[in-house]
């Protein structure tokens, strides 16, 4: 459980929809759930900064994650992205967005447990395809059978995405009413705490 108290001595903030928050709300979830499109719409709504993980690493490493992958591996990818979110949950609260593998690593699921709010935006295959298969830029789909990798990931990662405080479900409604889900949900969640 995690408890509302302040967090490295920052002070907590007051979001313009009342939150308080003295930590991070974190989003999870696969590739395609919108947690980036919905973490900065969220960020707005809040008054807070959004940061999108993916973002900081390639800015760390000088390159793309698809490069990262390409020249260095999976295992040195998810190393700098643990490093990456550790910095990041360490600072003021924001809205972070995580790439779809990170809350796989034990070390960095525990670091969000503790020093965040997890949410996870829930999606199905299909929603996830439709949105997916539009875009070339993934690089755990660069292969023969790409369906059949997400339904691998989506099999792998789902029950472990499960231990998140908050679960909301990505599907088909606006951009602006699954801001809404996720902004109810997160009030909901902090009034069970109190």
């Amino acid at each position: 459980m995690q408890s509302l108290s302040k967090n490295n001595n920052d002070p907590a903030v007051i979001t313009r929809e009342g939150l308080r928050l003295d930590r991070p709300i974190v989003l999870i979830g696969m590739m395609g759930a919108g947690k980036s499109v919905i973490g900065r719409l969220m960020a707005n709504r809040l008054g807070l900064d959004f940061v999108d993980a993916d973002r900081e690493i390639e800015e760390a490493a000088g390159m793309t994650i698809a490069e990262i992958f390409e020249i260095h591996g999976e295992d040195y990818f998810r190393d700098g992205e643990r490093r990456v979110i550790d910095r990041l949950l360490s600072e003021k609260p924001k809205i972070l967005a995580t790439g779809g593998g990170a809350y796989m690593d034990e070390r960095t699921r525990e670091a969000i447990a503790e020093r965040g709010i997890c949410v996870w935006l829930r999606a199905s295959f299909d929603v996830l395809w439709e949105r997916v298969s539009r875009k070339s830029h993934r690089p755990l789909l660069q292969n023969p059978d790409p369906q059949g990798t997400l339904k691998g990931l989506i099999d792998t990662r789902y029950p472990v995405y499960a231990q998140a405080a908050i679960t909301v479900d990505s599907d088909h409604i606006s951009k602006e009413d699954m801001v809404d889900r996720v902004i109810d949900a997160l009030k909901s969640y902090q009034e069970k705490k109190q």
